[in-house]
């Protein structure tokens, strides 16, 4: 049976002129990957810093195998930042021993390096790596001191899709070990596939948390239809709700088989149609409003 790792009980930041985080509650359970998503100016930052003990709350409170943030949650979790800053004139391998000097208990470096494959950059100089390669060294600091809990602020960010991909499948054999994971993400196909549960803030609250799949059963009953919008010159689809968006028509629908039947009545070619289920991109986009945060 799962246990209660983490527990959040009405954390509050608040700034001078904002409330970056405004009351929120959540009981992480141990070996699962939670997301924590929202907009730009959500809150959701300012609540990752706080747990992970960079900066400190307003009110509330944070307990860590039922005990307040200490020595012991500082020995046993793992951070990989956002934006980290590496030495330059020292090799990956040098990296690697420097940090591990940093804990009392340290994981064993040459399975580290096997598995976040560093194997051939080890004697290379931190500003030679790749952007994949910082990544997977980035990550590999942030598992030194074999954690149990590790934190990942959008990892994959500045990735390709294949290198995305293969950090994706580190996650997951990380996560098959029994750690937790807490992870930020803008991609939301990332959070789809990597995490168990998800919250998405915006201002500074909650508003909604879940399995991905419940959520998305919860908030959509109807599919997307796509065709492009050449394909619909001229016809009348006011009894529907549609979107246009990149040269495509989407008509939301609970009905394919009405639309189908209104698209051949009218003679249009059901050649390119594409029919897709709701996805999170949708949800984030329905819950948090499509105007543009800075």
């Amino acid at each position: 049976m799962a246990s209660d790792l983490l527990q959040i009980k009405n954390l509050v930041k608040h700034y001078p002129s904002v409330k970056a985080v405004n009351g929120i509650d959540i009981t992480l359970q141990a070996g699962i990957c939670f997301g924590l998503l929202g907009p730009n100016g959500a809150g959701k930052t300012t609540t990752v810093e706080i747990l992970e003990g960079i900066i400190k709350a307003t009110s509330g409170e944070i307990l860590y195998k039922g005990q307040p943030l200490g020595d012991q949650f500082r020995k046993e979790a793992g951070i990989m930042f956002q934006s980290t800053a590496l030495q330059d004139f020292i090799t990956v391998r040098e990296t690697l021993e420097m940090f591990a000097k940093f804990y009392p208990q340290q994981a064993d470096l040459d399975e580290l390096v096997l598995r976040c494959n560093l194997s051939e950059y080890l004697d290379q100089d931190n500003r030679q790596l790749s952007g994949g390669q910082r990544q997977r060294l980035l990550l590999a600091i942030a598992l030194v001191n074999n954690p149990e809990i590790i934190f990942l602020d959008e990892p994959t960010t500045g990735l390709d899709p294949q290198a995305r991909r293969n950090f994706w499948d580190l996650i997951n054999d990380i996560k098959a070990e029994g750690k937790t994971i807490i992870l930020t993400t803008h991609y939301m196909d990332e959070a789809y596939i990597l995490c168990d549960e998800i919250a998405i803030m915006d201002h500074g609250k909650i508003i909604a948390q879940g399995t991905p799949k419940t959520l998305l059963q919860d908030n959509f009953n109807d599919v997307i239809l796509q065709l492009p919008g050449s394909e619909l010159k001229d016809i009348d689809l006011s009894e529907f709700t549609t979107h246009e968006h990149d040269g495509l028509i989407e008509i939301t629908t609970c009905d394919v088989n009405n639309v189908i039947e209104k698209l051949l009545k009218n003679n249009v070619s059901l050649s390119r149609l594409q029919i897709r289920p709701r996805t999170l991109d949708d949800l984030f986009l329905e819950l948090t409003g499509k105007e543009l945060r800075v």
